[in-house]
């Protein structure tokens, strides 16, 4: 049985729950304590791993991130693929699933890190300036989509379990960031968007877009 916690969380969990642990020694049944508790619980809540069950269909992409729309933009060159794309952005505050999922399945054709700055991921210049890891992956049918996890002002860890050349699965999970952040997905030019700005996406299960079949 899989577990309902990200496995990369549990080194923070057991640090909160054993501070939390060590406060009931120190003021138990003060207000302190309590807050541990409730730092702890947090926590536990911000690593959920729930399950998804991706939409059936063909020439779907789908959301790679929980969170909300907060960029539609058409961009002359996506990063690795150096293609004309529309860049859609979704951003993820500390309160979403930070687990990530592949938003079409294929081969991961291109892989690249970035170190970089902090910025808060909600601004334009995040998607440049901070820390961020790139994935493109080409379908079996030969659409060319480029991903990229983007760390904002409080994450300090991408958690990119992907390599190059490894085959995907559409819905699957791939990674996570740390404690607020976003990922960018640059769709084709063709692709018919499913979003709105605002709109607010469940990475797995939204549609983002349909692709067109010469895409």
């Amino acid at each position: 049985m899989r577990s309902p916690v990200a496995v990369e969380g549990w080194p923070f969990i057991a640090a909160f729950v054993g501070v939390a642990l060590a406060g009931e020694v120190v003021c138990p049944s003060r207000p302190g304590s309590l807050l541990l508790w409730i730092l702890s619980g947090w926590c536990i809540w911000f690593f959920r791993d729930p399950e998804r069950q991706a939409p059936a269909g063909e020439g779907l992409v789908i959301a790679p991130a929980d969170g909300r729309v907060i960029a539609i933009e058409e961009v002359i060159s996506a990063p690795l693929s150096g293609q004309a794309a529309r860049k859609c952005s979704i951003f993820m505050n500390i309160f979403s699933v930070h687990v990530n999922r592949c938003p079409i399945g294929g081969r991961v054709t291109e892989i690249s890190y970035h170190p970089g700055r902090f910025f808060n991921a909600a601004l334009d210049k995040a998607s440049l300036e901070n820390e961020r890891m790139e994935i493109l992956v080409t379908s079996p049918g030969g659409v060319i989509l480029t991903f990229v996890q983007v760390a904002g002002l409080i994450a300090r860890r991408i958690v990119c379990r992907l390599q190059h050349g490894q085959e995907v699965m559409q819905g699957a999970r791939f990674g996570l960031i740390r404690f607020g952040s976003r990922v960018d997905l640059y769709l084709p030019l063709s692709a018919r968007l499913a979003v709105s700005l605002g709109d607010q996406t469940r990475a797995g299960e939204t549609v983002m877009a349909y692709l067109e079949a010469n895409s």
